[in-house]
């Protein structure tokens, strides 16, 4: 089912299957939390669509509760719990959680070479070696780059 602003929230059938699981596995406090159904669908707007946790739509409710909700839950491992009794229970909820972190390396740490890095570490040579040196030491340097394994 979808509100007006087009957010998806869960449904009474989902939530039907949900809520028996998150009770049994959520830590019980002097007060039990307000409106759980809303805070919980909030949590899965923001995993479902990648977003950040202040862009949760305001029908969800407040961003920080959620977001509090969810670290606390996460430090006490009430999301691995639950994890295990669905997997325990063998429940298809029809919902991937998937990381979906991307970090790309730059080309140089695959062991690309640089672009003219002779001549700049030919330059180098000859601007630290003193005057008679620099003929050394480029040998030196082109030296160690054949032996350098490709």
């Amino acid at each position: 089912m979808a509100n007006e602003s087009g957010c998806e929230i869960l449904t009474d059938a989902a939530w039907a299957v949900w809520e028996p699981l998150i009770e049994q596995v959520r830590p019980r406090g002097r007060t039990p939390p307000k409106e759980l159904r809303r805070t919980i669908s909030a949590i899965f707007w923001r995993h479902q669509n990648g977003a950040k946790w202040r862009s949760i739509p305001t029908e969800l409710g407040p961003w920080w509760l959620a977001a509090q909700l969810f670290i606390r839950w996460a430090k006490q491992g009430v999301w691995e719990r639950l994890l295990d009794l669905v997997q325990q229970h063998d429940i298809a909820l029809g919902m991937t959680f998937l990381d979906g972190t991307n970090i790309r390396a730059h080309h140089k740490a695959a062991g690309a070479q640089k672009r003219g890095s002779t001549a700049r570490s030919e330059m180098c040579a000859r601007r630290l070696a003193p005057a008679g040196q620099a003929r050394g030491l480029k040998a030196h340097l082109a030296a160690a780059m054949a032996q350098r394994p490709a």
